[in-house]
């Protein structure tokens, strides 16, 4: 999986620029999530949930698998539970 720089730059962190402080956040989601769900728009793509870390109660990083390798996408602070959570 990889996170090319100017996806980060040029659009994670212009849209989201509260996470501008959190890319190890962002890669630990990926690697270590507290939770990961189906995207539900795009059938090739899978969120993965980080609790606790970044600037809000969630972390939501967003991987899309249609193409190889996977890449990062989205990523940005979430402060509700996941749909699919169960504490």
């Amino acid at each position: 999986m990889i996170l090319a720089d100017a996806v980060w730059r040029a659009k994670i962190v212009r849209d989201h620029p509260e996470i501008d402080r959190h890319l190890s956040d962002v890669l630990r989601a990926v690697t270590k999530p507290d939770h990961v769900a189906v995207d539900p728009i795009f059938a090739e793509r899978t969120r993965y949930y980080a609790r606790g870390v970044g600037p809000s109660r969630w972390l939501l990083v967003v991987v899309s698998y249609e193409q190889v390798p996977a890449r990062i996408v989205s990523a940005f602070a979430n402060r509700k539970d996941p749909r699919s959570w169960s504490a």
